[in-house]
C-alpha cells in the first residue's frame, strides 16, 4: 500500500513542475489523470480473476513493477503524447493491480468477517506512502529537476518491489473466520435488510449493498480530485510548487492518525456508524477548499480531508466483504472498484472541465460538498438499518430460545 498509493497519489505533486518543464497544460494533466483512473477501473474485472486464480501476492508484485516503471517512463517522456501514454497505460494498470482490491482480498482471506481492524491498519500504509513520496519529490525537484525526480522515485519503487517480492508471504484462501463479534453479526444483519437475505449469502454477489456502494462512488468522485489537484490549486493561489506538494503530506499525516484511531474503534463500533461521520467531515473540508478566504486555510482543509477520507475505504470494504466466500473475493469485489474508479475518473474529468471554464477548481470543490453530504445521508440510512436489524435479530433469537425451552 505504501509503494502503490505513494506513487499514485503523489502524481499531483508533479503537475505544477510538469506544466512548466514539459509545457503540458493543466487541462491535459487533469484529463490524463482521469483517463488513468478510468483504465484502473476498467481493469478491475481482470484483476479480480487474476487474484482468484494466481493469488494476490503475484498480482501485486507484477502491478508494482508496472507502476514503478511508469515513473521511469514519465521521466524520459518527450511530448504530451508520450507523457499521457505512460501515465494512463503503465500507471493505470499498475495501480489497478496493486491497490485496494488486491490488498482487501489479501486481508479478507486471512481475517474473514473480522477484517475491519486489519483493513484500517493497512490504510496507514496508504498514508505513509503519501507522506514519504511527496516530501521526497518536493526535496528532489531542486537538485534533480522534474525528470530526475521521476527517475529517482521510479528506481526507489523498483527496489521496494524487489524487497516485497522476497518478504511478503503468499496469500492463502481460507474460509471466513468463525465467531465474529456481536458488532459484526449486527452489521451483517443490516445487509440482510438491504436484500442480502436473513443469513450470510451463499451466492457470490454484492447484492443488498447498494447504498453503501453508491456512497463509495460519491466518495471517489472527490477523493482523487482533492489529492491530485489540491497542490495545483494552491499554486494557482500563489504557493510555490514545493509548498503545494506539502499539502498531500499534511493530508497523509492526518490520515495516518485517523486510521490508527479507526482501527481501535471498529473493534467495538460497527463500520456503518462511523461512515456518516467521515462523509460529513469530508464535506466540511471541501467547504474550506472551495471558499477559504485565506489560502493558509488549505492546510486545515488538507488535514481534515485526509483524516476523514482514507478511513472510508477500509470501513466500506469491511461492510461489503462480510460473509463473502474468500476463494472468490477478487471477482466479487471487482464491481465495487469499478464503481469507485469510474466515479473518480468522472470526477477528475469534471474538475478539468470546470477549470477550463472558470480558471480554477473552486467550483468542483463546492460541488463535492453536496456529493459528500449525499454520501453521509446514504450511509446513515444503512446505519439505521443496522440498528433495526440488530434489534430484530436479538428478538428472534430470544423467541427461538423461549420456544426451545417450552
Amino acid at each position: 500500500m505504501t509503494v502503490s498509493f505513494g506513487l499514485n497519489f503523489s502524481a499531483g505533486v508533479f503537475f505544477a513542475p510538469v506544466a512548466e518543464d514539459y509545457g503540458i497544460g493543466a487541462g491535459t494533466l487533469a484529463v490524463a489523470a482521469a483517463l488513468s483512473t478510468a483504465v484502473t477501473g476498467a481493469a478491475q474485472p481482470l484483476v479480480g480473476v487474476l487474484l482468484d486464480r494466481i493469488g494476490a501476492k503475484r498480482v501485486i508484485v507484477a502491478a508494482l513493477l508496472l507502476l514503478s516503471t511508469s515513473y521511469l517512463a514519465l521521466g524520459a517522456a518527450r511530448g504530451a503524447g508520450q507523457f499521457v501514454a505512460a501515465y494512463v497505460v503503465l500507471g493505470g494498470l499498475g495501480f489497478a493491480g496493486s491497490s485496494s482490491l488486491a490488498v482487501s482480498t489479501l486481508i479478507a482471506r486471512a481475517e474473514g468477517d473480522r477484517a475491519a481492524p486489519a483493513l484500517a491498519r493497512a490504510t496507514i500504509g496508504i498514508n505513509l506512502g503519501q507522506l514519504v513520496v511527496p516530501w521526497a519529490a518536493a526535496g528532489l525537484f531542486g537538485p534533480l529537476g522534474t525528470r530526475g525526480t521521476y527517475a529517482a522515485i521510479g528506481a526507489a519503487g523498483l527496489a521496494a518491489t524487489a524487497v516485497l517480492a522476497a518478504a511478503v508471504p503468499t496469500d492463502r484462501q481460507t474460509a471466513a473466520v468463525p465467531g465474529a463479534s456481536e458488532v459484526s453479526k449486527a452489521s451483517g444483519a443490516a445487509l440482510a435488510t438491504e436484500g442480502a437475505g436473513p443469513g450470510l449469502p451463499k451466492r457470490q454477489s454484492l447484492g443488498g449493498r447498494g447504498r453503501t456502494l453508491a456512497a463509495f462512488g460519491l466518495h471517489a468522485a472527490t477523493l482523487y480530485a482533492m489529492v491530485l489537484l489540491l497542490p495545483k490549486h494552491a499554486v494557482e493561489l500563489g504557493w510555490s510548487a514545493a509548498a503545494g506538494g506539502s499539502l498531500v503530506a499534511v493530508a497523509a499525516a492526518a490520515a495516518a492518525v485517523s486510521s490508527a484511531v479507526t482501527a481501535r474503534l471498529v473493534g467495538h463500533t460497527a463500520p456503518e456508524r462511523l461512515l456518516p461521520v467521515m462523509h460529513t467531515l469530508r464535506a466540511a473540508s471541501l467547504v474550506l477548499a472551495a471558499a477559504a478566504p485565506d489560502p493558509r486555510l488549505l492546510i486545515v482543509a488538507a488535514a481534515l480531508f485526509g483524516a476523514a477520507s482514507f478511513t472510508v475505504i477500509p470501513l466500506t470494504m469491511a461492510i461489503v466483504t462480510r460473509g463473502l466466500d474468500p476463494a472468490r473475493l477478487g471477482r466479487t469485489l471487482a464491481p465495487a472498484w469499478i464503481v469507485h474508479q469510474g466515479s473518480a475518473g468522472l470526477g477528475l474529468a469534471l474538475a478539468a472541465a470546470g477549470h477550463a471554464a472558470t480558471g480554477g477548481y473552486r467550483a468542483y470543490f463546492a460541488a463535492g460538498v453536496g456529493l459528500s453530504l449525499l454520501a453521509a445521508v446514504l450511509t446513515s440510512t444503512t446505519a439505521r438499518a443496522t440498528r433495526t436489524a440488530a434489534r430484530n435479530t436479538v428478538s428472534t433469537a430470544a423467541l427461538a430460545s423461549s420456544a426451545s425451552t417450552s
